[in-house]
């Protein structure tokens, strides 16, 4: 059996300090997106706009650029944020402080309890799963864990940087592998082949694809 140590799964989060998190619409979102990983962040915006409920959890919270500037249809979502990382959750609950999130600080691989009214309709893992230690398989703990906070008939989207099956240019190969190193990254097996196997174990109508490095994904819970 696959085992991670919890050293492993700090390092992934680790980097999210208030300094980056400063800078990470910009690095990240905007310059390592776009060249680098060669998937425009307004392609991740798209599938917010079009699959994020009003009653949302987001997983992996970064900065908070997407539910920031996603369209919810009512003017009071129910928006929950759950990352390992306080800082994340802090910076993204002050971003969208409009909406007062609820923030679950949880090791996603082992808990995603949530307090009051349990269920969600949509579920965001964005820029999540590459930063997680272990195979795809192991990942995919992630994905049932999910499947106890989310309504029949909700909807799992999101994306992840690929390290097998893609292209990367000279940058983002350097990068991805210095990423690796440091534990940063841990998508050195992650194949949007494997992704899609995982997510097909749990969910049904799943979807993914990929621009340049990054695979683009959404499946749904049973309704039955």
């Amino acid at each position: 059996m696959e085992t991670v140590n919890r050293e492993q799964v700090t390092a992934g989060q680790a980097v999210y300090s208030k300094f980056t998190l400063a800078i990470y619409d910009a690095l990240v979102l905007g310059f390592s997106c776009r060249w680098l990983w060669r998937c425009d962040a307004s392609l991740m915006l798209e599938q917010y706009d079009h699959l994020a409920s009003d009653n949302h959890l987001d997983v992996g919270v970064g900065s908070g650029y997407f539910p920031d500037r996603c369209y919810f249809s009512s003017l009071k979502p129910r928006i929950a944020l759950m990352d390992l990382n306080e800082s994340s959750l802090a910076y993204t609950a002050k971003r969208i402080a409009r909406f007062e999130p609820e923030t679950y600080q949880r090791n996603v691989l082992e808990d995603m309890s949530v307090e009051g009214q349990p269920g969600f309709d949509s579920v965001g893992l964005n820029f999540l799963l590459h930063c997680v230690p272990g195979s795809m398989e192991y990942k995919a703990a992630i994905f049932r864990n999910c499947l106890t906070v989310m309504n029949p008939g909700a909807v799992l989207f999101g994306a992840t940087i690929l390290g097998q099956g893609v292209e990367p240019n000279r940058g983002a190969r350097k990068l991805m592998a210095f990423y690796n190193r440091k534990g940063v990254f841990s998508n050195q097996q992650d194949s949007a082949a494997a992704l899609e196997a995982q997510l097909k174990k749990y969910f049904c109508n799943v979807k993914v694809t990929v621009e340049g490095c990054v695979a683009l994904f959404s499946a749904e819970k049973a309704r039955a």
